[in-house]
């Protein structure tokens, strides 16, 4: 499993399409075809990191992105915990997964007044059962 790094490569991913959606999160997807004409994903990539990386259609196995606006987890120890918790869950899932670059987005807002503090173990746990139920629509639809 390889992780998106650039704005680049986020915005190719999230040009493609949404394939699974939970209460917070949605999954998009992106192929990371080259015959004939490139993919979003491919073209960006060679033109933005082309001396660091090159196309990512040349890496092999599953790519990903944690998308976690400040917007709707406003602590950056939230944020963080979510994007681990993403992070945790795709590697546990990657082998389901065809060769394809998806983006994990929060969408909305966990309410606040159901935590004790902004990184509880309850927290985590919800985050990562809906990741997982995510995880788990996609690898169908994909």
């Amino acid at each position: 499993m390889q992780r998106l790094k650039t704005r680049t490569q986020f915005q190719a991913v999230l040009a493609g399409s949404i394939i699974a959606k939970t209460t917070h999160f949605a999954l998009h997807c992106n192929s990371l075809d080259v015959s004939g004409a490139a993919s979003q994903l491919s073209k960006a990539v060679v033109r933005s990191e082309a001396g660091v990386l090159g196309p990512l259609s040349c890496q092999q196995g599953m790519w990903i992105g944690a998308l976690v606006p400040k917007r709707w987890a406003k602590q950056a120890v939230t944020r963080n915990a979510i994007r681990r918790q993403i992070y945790a869950v795709s590697r546990e899932c990657c082998g389901s997964y065809p060769q394809l670059a998806f983006v994990v987005r929060l969408r909305c807002s966990f309410a606040k007044n159901l935590f004790f503090s902004a990184v509880s173990d309850q927290l985590k746990k919800i985050v990562r059962a809906e990741i997982q139920t995510l995880m788990e629509i996609g690898a169908k639809a994909a």
